[in-house]
């Protein structure tokens, strides 16, 4: 399926691969509920490939889900390909239906339905609440720099909490036009006040969606925050990753490849060696490092680990690499345990 914000073109293949009917739907819940219809006319339904299954189809592959069909993520195709074949609606949906036998699309689409879901939504509105207030902060001190000397002066030394109470009460228009400031002076206080109270709300909404974030870490995923080096907000980045469903990993490197730390094979002749893993969920592996970094402060076995490493002749680069790869394992296996084989 090729999925776009307004439509959803569908295109189904019979078991010998020939292209049965391909149909354009409504992105809607009727939609949804017609193209379900229309694909089981032809038969059972059991898997599909749908693209943006973190974007425009992230709707459509909970529905599906709950209708109990198995969603793929299929990849967008390569570039070379489409120069070749051509680029269509219908194409690209046929392109994703193929790419279910023959193997291309293994990953499962996340479900979207439980409680990372809400975390990645919670996250979401931080980052940019803090984006928003680095953003105000930077502009406050930037109309400082042109700010009256006299002004300048009353506000150095403060401390940035200090400040911003201070920048907060310029604001009051009546009593600087009762002062008898200069224009330019009192045009100043206004975006200092409404700068410094733009900051204030967004602190807050970051301390009030913290909170709800870390909650969620403790009520879900509680043994997460119990390893060294993982707090709440690095244990929701790696969650969002995971997704609700963190049944879809079939195995620990499958993880390590989604965070970008599984080492990539760039062997040649009799030079053999690996390179860094540039793919990935960039954020999870942002969490990983943090994770590391941390570690090499604080953990014994970890610090003992770099310096053995390090008399091998390794670089800490590689050990990083290495103890970034060790720490999604263990990340692994505290969200999805491995359940023992029955004896035989």
């Amino acid at each position: 399926m090729d999925t776009h914000r307004d439509i959803h073109v569908a295109a189904v293949l019979s078991l010998m691969g020939e292209v049965i009917g391909t149909e354009e739907f409504p992105a809607s819940a009727a939609g949804y509920r017609d193209l379900l219809e229309w694909v089981r006319a032809s038969g059972t339904v059991r898997r599909a490939g749908v693209e943006g299954t973190g974007s425009f189809g992230a709707a459509l592959s909970r529905y599906l889900l709950a209708q109990g069909v198995d969603v793929l993520d299929v990849n967008r195709f390569d570039r070379a390909d489409r120069r070749r074949r051509g680029k269509s609606d219908p194409l690209d949906a046929e392109n994703a239906a193929r790419a279910v036998p023959s193997g291309r699309a293994r990953a499962q689409a996340k479900t979207g339905d439980g409680p990372v879901e809400i975390a990645r939504m919670h996250k979401l509105a931080k980052d940019s609440a803090v984006k928003a207030r680095t953003q105000a902060i930077n502009q406050l001190k930037a109309v400082l720099i042109r700010a009256d000397p006299q002004l300048r002066e009353e506000l150095a030394g403060l401390g940035n909490a200090e400040l911003f109470r201070t920048c907060a009460g310029l604001i009051d228009d009546s009593l600087n036009h009762e002062t008898g400031e200069g224009p330019v002076l009192h045009a100043t206080h206004v975006p200092l006040g409404l700068l410094a109270r733009r900051i204030r709300q967004r602190s807050e909404e970051v301390k009030d969606l913290k909170g709800r974030l870390t909650r969620l870490a403790e009520r879900h995923a509680p043994q997460l925050l119990e390893v060294v080096g993982i707090g709440p907000d690095t244990a929701v980045t790696l969650l969002i990753t995971i997704g609700d469903n963190p049944e879809r990993l079939g195995n620990e490197a499958s993880l390590a490849a989604l965070c970008g730390v599984s080492p990539v094979e760039r062997s040649s002749g009799s030079r053999q060696y690996r390179r860094l893993n540039r793919g990935g969920d960039r954020q999870a592996n942002a969490a990983l490092h943090r994770i590391v970094q941390t570690r090499l402060r604080v953990d014994p076995r970890t610090q003992d680990y770099y310096e053995r490493r390090s008399k091998e002749g390794k670089t800490r680069r590689e050990i990083v690499r290495n103890l970034k790869r060790y720490a999604a394992r263990e990340v692994f296996h505290l969200v999805r345990p491995v359940q023992p084989q029955p004896s035989l």
